[in-house]
């Protein structure tokens, strides 16, 4: 049993959920890929991005795909078609090429800096986890702010999404702005409502929960220490 955080602070009891991270669905002919980007330009333009940041990021280390591989816990074959825009991948995947390069989320989505950048609602591409429950729309340009992300996340009802561990010193704050939020980490559950907030440490498994029967929105704000 693993001790649950109410709002008010007492804790209840409720089960531990450790929920693996969702494995990576199999495409048929013509199945448009779950990492889903609005449109089909937009989805080519990250895809492009992805690739590019990628690429460059590895050889910048002196990686080979296998040495990725090993360190991300992505297949070389899924690499390699991430890097040959063959593929677009999930959120999940991505954040694992993140942690395995040991940079931030940004870096890998994101164009090159420039003086102001603006990011305009239209443009701001969804990226979905591979079941397609969750939806992570990035807030605020990539890379406008050293070392700090937001994002608006949407969690359909009744579904949970397991993160695997993020770069060492991590650190997430998440609000919810309308329905329900039971984070799990390092098995005690934290239920939380419209409102309400909490920061917690992200360089550790941690599972989002939507235990209503509706959508839940939130705000996430990544925190890197580098």
């Amino acid at each position: 049993m693993a001790k649950s955080k109410s709002p008010a602070g007492k804790p209840t009891k409720s089960k531990s959920t450790k929920t693996r991270p969702p494995a990576e669905p199999s495409r048929g002919r013509g199945e448009r890929p779950v990492a889903a980007i609005g449109d089909e330009a937009g989805a080519a333009d990250l895809g492009r991005r992805v690739a590019e940041n990628l690429r460059q990021r590895r050889k910048s280390r002196g990686l080979s795909l296998d040495d990725l591989a090993q360190a991300s816990g992505v297949s070389r074959a899924a690499l390699s078609q991430i890097e040959t825009q063959k593929s677009n991948p999930t959120v999940g995947v991505l954040w694992k090429i993140a942690a395995g390069l040991g940079v931030q989320f940004a870096d890998l989505i994101g164009e090159g800096k420039a003086g102001a950048v603006v990011l305009r609602r239209g443009d701001a591409q969804v990226l979905r986890s591979a079941d397609g429950r969750l939806e992570s729309r990035p807030l605020a340009p990539a890379g406008a702010a050293p070392n700090v992300e937001l994002y608006e996340l949407r969690l359909a009802p009744r579904s949970t999404h397991a993160s695997e561990a993020h770069a060492p010193e991590t650190s997430e704050i998440l609000v919810v702005l309308s329905g329900q939020m039971r984070l799990h980490v390092d098995d005690v559950a934290y239920d939380l409502a419209a409102g309400d907030s909490i920061a917690f440490s992200a360089d550790r498994p941690h599972t989002y929960e939507n235990p209503s029967s509706s959508e839940a929105r939130y705000h996430n704000v990544i925190v890197y220490q580098r």
